[in-house]
């Protein structure tokens, strides 16, 4: 726990980048009612709110999101930035997002005091993986483990079902039959590459933030449905 003036077992201050997007926006939904937590949103325009939802939005550009951080005092980063590469325009692009924006975050972050991160990254990622979308992942994680977190939490989800603003031709698709796939195909060793909901998704990652053991942990789809059955219905 951080020593920003808050006391203990107070509100826990999650500072959250990627608010707009499809995890962003569950978990600000996730977050309403809850009075454990305060999300201060850090983004570069207007973030879309839920109904009821306690929080701050914090805008500016990018390179003025290390003060934003800062100002937040926040205790968590939760970091669910993301785009692709069409929508990027190129792989460079589509890098400057999903890694080197990542860990400026994060370096902001840990500029600023804040000791734990949970970062929303992909299931099969690696560095040099043949796939350019999970080596850029992959290498984003290992540049993460680098930074010196009291605690990191790296989240390798499969694909996320729910509603998105922007259309994802291959990714609607995708969530059409993500559920049969689920229960015919992905078994065994295949089983981390089912799908999850947003929604669970960010009720794993407002759990995880309450956590203060320290190290780097890795959690992929049965550690997700471990924490997801503590958590009351």
């Amino acid at each position: 726990m951080s020593d920003k003036g808050r006391a203990a077992g107070s509100v826990r201050r999650i500072c959250l980048v990627g608010a707009s997007g499809l995890v962003g926006q569950a978990v600000l939904a996730e977050a309403v009612g809850r009075e454990d937590v305060r999300i201060i949103a850090v983004a570069r325009g207007e973030v879309p709110m839920p109904d009821g939802a306690r929080m701050d939005v914090l805008t500016g550009s990018l390179e003025s999101w290390p003060d934003l951080i800062a100002a937040a005092r926040a205790d968590v980063l939760v970091c669910a930035l993301g785009t692709t590469i069409a929508k990027a325009g190129s792989q460079e692009a589509f890098r400057a997002v999903d890694r080197d924006l990542v860990v400026d975050c994060a370096q902001a972050a840990r500029s600023a005091g804040i000791d734990h991160m949970i970062v929303v990254s992909s299931v099969g990622a690696e560095r040099g993986s043949r796939n350019f979308y999970l080596s850029v992942k992959g290498e984003m994680e290992e540049a993460l483990g680098k930074t010196g977190f009291r605690r990191l939490d790296i989240l390798r989800p499969g694909l996320l079902r729910g509603h998105r603003a922007e259309r994802r031709r291959l990714e609607g698709l995708g969530q059409v039959f993500a559920p049969l796939a689920d229960s015919l195909v992905l078994h065994g060793r295949w089983r981390r590459f089912r799908s999850i909901r947003a929604r669970d998704l960010a009720r794993v990652i407002l759990s995880v933030a309450m956590e203060k053991a320290q190290g780097r942990f890795v959690a992929e789809h049965d550690n997700f449905r471990r924490v997801l059955q503590k958590i009351p219905a």
